[in-house]
């Protein structure tokens, strides 16, 4: 049998096992993408990593991804491994920034720096987690700088102050509000005078 055809197996195996849990299956280059209710998703890890017949035994990754214009901003998406079967498959749910989504700590212990990630970066909540703070940033970042709407320059900037001996936190400081760019290469030619033109001679004509 093909790994599509075992994926499309796994499918109907998890619409029947979880016929309100699973919403859609999504089939695109070979791979399977299910999209389920978010309060069944450790119900539905636990089939796929206990079942006999499939044993997703390795959780690979939980990720976000930022859709601000939707009311339930967020994916929340999962990847599995089997070794045994040599299949791979992908659960996605939706959140918002205040609902949160059932921790997987206890069906995967690995889950447990996934998810504080994605609580770091996007602001996810894991209800549940045994220790949900962040991960990559410091302890008094403002914001999640994975999100659409995260500034760029981010809120505040740090640097070692001589005087204090330590490193200080300062709110970020744009000395030039506006920066206008032309992206030309000098090489090619600009249409405009570049520093330094000024001072060139022109060859005498022929």
């Amino acid at each position: 049998m093909t790994n599509t055809a075992k994926l499309e197996v796994l499918a109907e195996a998890l619409k029947g096992a979880f016929p309100e849990g699973v919403t859609e299956t999504r089939f695109a280059l070979g791979e399977l993408t299910v999209l389920v209710d978010r309060a069944r998703i450790p119900a539905i890890a636990e089939f796929l990593r206990s079942d006999p017949a499939w044993r997703f035994t390795i959780l690979v990754d939980i990720c976000g991804v930022d859709y601000p214009e939707r009311a339930e901003r967020f994916d929340v998406v999962y990847h599995f491994l089997s070794m045994y079967q040599n299949l791979r498959v992908r659960l996605k749910t939706t959140a918002d920034a205040a609902t949160p989504v059932p921790s997987l700590v206890g069906v995967f212990p690995a889950a447990n720096w996934f998810e504080r990630e994605a609580y770091d970066l996007y602001g996810i909540l894991f209800e549940g987690h045994p220790d949900l703070r962040r991960i990559l940033t410091d302890y008094g970042f403002r914001g999640h700088p994975l999100r659409k709407d995260f500034p760029l320059t981010g809120f505040v900037e740090l640097r070692y102050d001589e005087e204090q001996k330590r490193v200080v936190y300062e709110p970020v400081k744009l000395p030039q509000e506006f920066r206008s760019f032309d992206f030309l290469s000098p090489w090619e030619g600009a249409d405009y005078l570049l520093p330094g033109d000024e001072k060139a001679t022109t060859a005498p004509k022929a």
